[in-house]
């Protein structure tokens, strides 16, 4: 006759599983780390997208004072009598859009790009002093042809705030009247 223990361990070799508090237990673990992961990363993808932003208009900035600088006229631009260039501005329309526009002595503004940014995200531009004045808005940022500077007196920069719905950080971009994009 066999001995007791010696059955006791052939049957629980054979028939060994996990309890059914086992399997909650490690499925709520799982469920935990999941939505902490999935908050992070929809929390990284929108700073990612604020950021990819920022870039965005640095590279229009960047665009419009290169084509001011080559003095380079739009098609709009040019009149066979008057072919003046004042230069390119950066003109925020609205919270939502903005426009590179050359700037033309007689025909005014003609639009070279116009810029939707994507939902939720807004952009706001103010200039300031750092000594003696506060942050007043505006809405057009002017390069001026041939590395002429900018439409702002020396000492004052411009501030472009970019912020999204959902991100608790905006970014900033900042043009000096030196026509320096930071």
């Amino acid at each position: 006759m066999p001995n007791l223990k010696t059955k006791y361990r052939v049957l629980s070799t054979k028939y060994s599983a996990f309890t059914l508090i086992e399997i909650l237990v490690s499925m709520t673990i799982i469920g935990f780390l999941f939505s902490f992961g999935y908050a992070s990363f929809r929390d990284f993808s929108r700073r990612q997208a604020l950021v990819g932003v920022v870039k965005q208009v640095q590279g229009d900035l960047r665009l419009a004072q290169q084509k001011a600088l080559s003095g380079e006229k739009p098609s709009g631009c040019i009149i066979p009598t008057v072919r003046t260039l004042n230069g390119y501005n950066f003109f925020v329309g609205s919270t939502t859009t903005y426009k590179i526009q050359a700037d033309c002595t007689v025909v005014g503004a003609v639009d070279v790009k116009t810029v939707t940014l994507p939902a939720g995200v807004t952009i706001s531009v103010s200039t300031s002093d750092p000594i003696n004045h506060p942050l007043v808005p505006a809405n057009t940022l002017k390069f001026k042809v041939l590395g002429r500077g900018m439409n702002m007196d020396p000492g004052i920069w411009a501030t472009i705030i970019l912020a999204q719905t959902g991100v608790p950080d905006s970014q900033v971009v900042t043009v000096t009247a030196g026509g320096e994009i930071k």
